[in-house]
């Protein structure tokens, strides 16, 4: 997809850092499609089964707002890494922007909520002046460590209150789905969304950042790059009914 033109570029780590933490390569920020502008803005949760792409299918699915979409990301990124590189800040500052989601690991420890508060502050004052919206991806801990959900959900609420932004609640609408059908594989491997899981993510966002319901949803998608993804119907129906649950909007 011709937005992981930028991730393609920022796998990449510069081998000379100042520092051990990830950093990405500079690159200039395109957009896919027409629409509001949103760029998303983390690592391998968002590109591993294109949550950004599939966002953008289902507002094109639903025949009403379209959205633009651009990612930065890099792998095992955190937030601070993107703010000192800065790619991200001169995509933000170059505006039209309506809303750039912040995304990091679960930050359920407490040195990476601190850093996942402090990179939103940062950013938020950027995204402010650029008369954008903060939106917080709320990221799920991995399979070994579920019982990490509370408080990684407690993180990114902190995270968002502190820029009254608007949290996306992608972990808790995990547990809602497993609440209904434990046995779902929202995992691809110990980290990374499921073909599933990815879609009740974009779900979500979906439903937050254009605030309509997810229920009703196609199940089968056509992205812009080509690619087609299909849930099963039925799983489909579930995974719409755990995001009206987590976002409020039925």
């Amino acid at each position: 997809m011709k937005v992981h033109r930028v991730f393609l570029a920022l796998v990449a780590f510069l081998s000379t850092a100042a520092c051990n933490a990830a950093q990405v390569t500079e690159v200039r920020v395109e957009y896919v499609g027409e629409g509001t502008k949103v760029l998303f803005v983390g690592n391998s949760y968002l590109y591993f089964n294109d949550i950004p792409g599939i966002v953008q299918a289902l507002a094109d699915s639903a025949k009403g707002e379209r959205l633009a979409v651009a990612v930065v990301a890099g792998a095992d990124a955190a937030l601070m890494d993107h703010w000192n590189e800065g790619t991200a800040r001169r995509a933000i500052a170059a505006g039209g922007l309506k809303w750039v989601v912040l995304q990091q690991g679960p930050s359920s420890v407490e040195v990476n909520r601190d850093t996942l508060r402090l990179a939103t502050k940062l950013f938020g004052d950027e995204i402010a002046r650029a008369n954008a919206r903060v939106a917080l991806f709320s990221a799920w801990p991995t399979a070994a460590r579920r019982d990490d959900f509370p408080r990684a959900i407690e993180s990114y609420t902190l995270a968002a209150a502190d820029v009254n932004g608007l949290l996306l609640p992608v972990a808790a609408a995990w547990i809602a789905a497993w609440d209904a059908t434990p046995t779902l594989e929202l995992y691809a491997d110990p980290l990374h969304p499921s073909l599933e899981g990815a879609y009740l993510s974009a779900l979500v966002v979906y439903a937050q950042l254009l605030d309509k319901s997810p229920a009703g949803l196609p199940a089968s998608l056509r992205l812009r790059s080509g690619r087609t993804l299909a849930i099963d119907p039925a799983t489909a129906i579930l995974l719409q009914q755990a995001a009206a649950t987590a976002t409020g909007r039925q």
